[in-house]
């Protein structure tokens, strides 16, 4: 599954354009490399995010084969470490 599409089903991002963007920015890593929008994500793959005021890390834990509800989406990955920046 492309990680732009993972990251709105998973609703860590809430729209798909806009998980785009920022990969193309360059603040979305996968397996610590810049991830573009459609690099694929795997099982146990870590997903780094450079949000504006802070860093997560997340693990995946399963790639869905369709949409699921909201309830189920955060079954979907691991949070492993969350960093706030100083403004």
């Amino acid at each position: 599954m492309r990680i732009d599409l993972f990251l709105k089903q998973s609703r860590i991002v809430k729209r798909r354009t806009l998980a785009k963007q920022m990969c193309d920015d360059g603040f979305v890593f996968l397996n610590d490399k810049k991830a573009k929008a459609q690099s694929d994500v795997k099982t146990n793959d870590t997903i780094t995010i450079y949000f504006s005021l802070k860093k997560v890390t997340y693990k995946v834990l399963d790639v869905p084969e369709r949409v699921l509800s909201k309830s189920q989406s955060s079954l979907l990955y691991e949070v492993l470490s969350e960093e706030f920046y100083e403004k």
